[in-house]
């Protein structure tokens, strides 16, 4: 290893902001061995990851991209190992590098020599990369050593560190930078009017803008998830014979916008556990519009804030055309009983439906199922854990 090269990883090991993962499908290898090579890695790089086949790739990301070389790609590489820092260090400052290319091979290629990479920060944006060789100037090696340069490079810039090193350019080849737009996720927590209506976030962490909608939802605010939230949802299912998702809205009726790093912690606490969908839907009738003929699974309370003529402007004139265009939307609601705080368990014959909506809300038997305990009185407790509820 040169000295510039190790003075560079050296300084990044000692002053990068960020803690990363790499996700490369097989270019910049080099210089993820690099990184590993000179002592202090541990303190910023949390993962590399090759996804060398075209299924090993389409598997990582979860879909199969349109190219498997493409600057798209990088950057879906980027945010997903993002989202992998995400979860291995959680509440830090994290980011997610990406790259794919078509290098120099042991058979004639028909395309360019090329490569693309990514690097994605949270919640700040990022920058890639995308460079063309001169096809037959160099041989593989040579080829991988510039794109390890360049690599390298574009993490120390991204990263604020000064270091560089020397690429080995040869005349007429230029890289071309792009400065990368916020994620997805923080375009729709912003309220970004270009961003996506609603994020669908897999139990592995993989954010999806074309996941299929579920046929079942159950929206909540979840601070914290508790056991009563997964026994509906497993109690829902079995009842409607399909799977439930969980829904966060980042925004609240009664309680406003929820920031970015808040609606990561709370997102942190379905990994591996269950699907959820962040929106930007307060209201059911706007949930309605993004999940059409779904089965909304609902406590009492929030069937009877549904039902109330104070949350729509237009008094219980509001309630009707709520409820008729649910109906239009085929959506319905499945309603649990849920305990008061004066003790009472209250259902769903305890609400006043109007006739025009009765036929949307079904009932769980009281008798059968009952919600014993809010997300609001687990947060008066100790620290939770909140895969257990247990005090601790």
């Amino acid at each position: 290893m040169d000295p510039a090269t190790r003075a560079l990883i050296e300084a990044l090991h000692r002053e990068a902001p960020y803690k990363y993962a790499l996700a490369l499908t097989g270019g910049g290898t080099g210089a993820a061995a690099q990184l590993l090579h000179v002592p202090g890695g541990s303190r910023t790089l949390l993962e590399v990851t090759v996804p060398y086949s075209e299924r090993a790739l389409s598997d990582f990301l979860g879909r199969t991209p349109q190219q498997f070389c493409s600057a798209d790609t990088a950057l879906a590489l980027a945010r997903r190992a993002l989202e992998r820092s995400r979860r291995f260090a959680p509440g830090e400052a994290v980011a997610g590098v990406g790259g794919t290319a078509s290098l120099a091979s042991d058979r004639p290629k028909r395309g360019a020599h090329r490569f693309h990479l990514a690097v994605v920060c949270s919640p700040a944006a990022g920058k890639a990369v995308s460079l063309t060789l001169h096809k037959g100037a160099r041989d593989r090696q040579q080829e991988e050593a510039v794109l390890d340069a360049v690599l390298l490079n574009v993490i120390a810039e991204v990263f604020g560190v000064a270091q560089r090193v020397e690429p080995g350019l040869l005349p007429g080849e230029q890289l071309q930078t792009e400065l990368l737009p916020r994620s997805p996720l923080v375009q729709l927590i912003a309220g970004d009017p270009d961003g996506p209506a609603a994020v669908c976030v897999e139990v592995d962490g993989r954010h999806r803008l074309d996941a299929p909608k579920p046929p079942a939802v159950l929206p909540g605010a979840f601070n914290p998830l508790h056991h009563a939230h997964r026994i509906l949802a497993a109690e829902a299912e079995r009842r409607l014979g399909c799977p439930v998702a969980f829904e966060l809205s980042v925004s609240n009726v009664d309680k406003g916008a929820l920031p970015v790093e808040e609606v990561r912690r709370r997102l942190a606490q379905f990994a591996w556990d269950a699907t959820v969908w962040v929106t930007r839907a307060p209201t059911f009738v706007e949930k309605a519009a993004l999940f059409p003929a779904a089965v909304f699974v609902v406590g009492a309370d929030t069937a009877a804030r549904i039902l109330s003529p104070r949350y729509y402007p237009e008094g219980q004139p509001g309630v009707l055309a709520a409820l008729s265009f649910l109906s239009e939307q085929g959506c319905r609601f499945l309603v649990a009983c849920r305990v008061a705080p004066s003790g009472e368990c209250v259902g769903l014959e305890d609400l006043q439906v109007p006739d025009a909506g009765r036929d949307l809300f079904l009932a769980i038997p009281r008798d059968e199922f009952r919600i014993d305990v809010s997300s609001t009185l687990l947060r008066g407790q100790p620290t939770l854990n909140p895969w257990t509820d247990d005090a601790r």
